[in-house]
């Protein structure tokens, strides 16, 4: 069939305006809009920044624990102001994992909220 062939049918070239027009079906004969994407769009969106935030959290945690493993065990063998020295060196990598993860969340905090806020 052959374009000019609508044009020459205006009321059939009207029912195919018509029809692009329609939001598409999501199978069930319920239309969806394009709100309705980007509201799903946002919610996964925030679900992956939450997700994300729970791993940093996690890896904190995991640094923190195993630090005091390695901190809170005699059998390294070596004199203690070493072993002081190992176990302040761990707490302040601990430190540093945990800012850098909370400056990490600051920053996407705050890249999410510029677009909202139109600046």
């Amino acid at each position: 069939m052959d374009r000019s062939f609508l044009y020459r049918h205006k009321d059939l070239f009207a029912q195919v305006h018509a029809a692009s027009a329609e939001p598409p079906g999501d199978g069930t004969g319920h239309p969806v809009s394009r709100a309705s994407f980007q509201a799903d769009l946002a919610n996964a969106l925030e679900r992956s920044n939450r997700l994300a935030a729970r791993g940093r959290q996690l890896e904190a945690k995991l640094s923190e624990l195993l630090g005091e493993h390695v901190c809170g065990s005699p059998a390294s063998g070596a004199p203690d102001d070493i072993d002081q020295l190992t176990c302040r060196m761990t707490k302040h990598e601990q430190e540093v994992v945990t800012l850098t993860g909370q400056l990490e969340e600051r920053d996407e905090e705050l890249m999410a909220a510029r677009p909202a806020t139109g600046s």
